[in-house]
């Protein structure tokens, strides 16, 4: 039962790793001719990320023009992981 826990909680981060990291190369990229694939996917990855990068993008201090928070995300989102996998083995 850990283990399926366990694996759970990695694919979770995995998956909000890549749309965190989508969410920073669309914000980069910019295609001449967008097209409505374009238009749904970038939906769907704000939609998905939002509302973690939100409260982090509030309590970070205004950097110009750098958004700090997808880092900072994927750093808490590390840090989380292994405190809930390393609190699951420790309880077996």
């Amino acid at each position: 039962m850990a283990i399926i826990l366990v694996r759970t909680i990695r694919l979770f981060v995995q998956v909000f790793f890549w749309l965190i990291l989508v969410r920073a190369v669309l914000s980069w990229v910019r295609p001449a001719r967008p097209s409505k694939f374009y238009y749904d996917i970038q939906t769907f990855v704000y939609r998905a990320t939002e509302p973690v990068l939100a409260p982090i993008r509030n309590l970070l201090p205004r950097t110009g023009m750098i958004d700090w928070s997808p880092l900072v995300a994927l750093i808490l989102l590390e840090i989380l992981e292994r405190l809930l996998v390393g609190l699951i083995y420790s309880l077996l």
